[in-house]
């Protein structure tokens, strides 16, 4: 009796065509989590930035 194994588990591209893309899909990724970063300091007030312990000024130099 034959058997098909459909539970195969699909890694990782390891060389080739994929490794670029998935190297873009990390950075966009990195750059996404940074900006979304930079936008919640951002919104938040003066006191707030205080109550953690920065300022307006420590905003990039935290994220970059």
């Amino acid at each position: 009796m034959a058997v098909i194994d459909t539970t195969r588990a699909y890694g990782a591209p390891r060389a080739g065509f994929g490794a670029p893309i998935l190297k873009l899909v990390a950075a966009v990724q990195a750059w996404n989590a940074t900006r979304a970063t930079r936008k919640a300091l951002s919104q938040l007030s003066d006191r707030e930035l205080d109550d953690i312990g920065l300022t307006r000024a420590d905003i990039d130099n935290v994220i970059g």
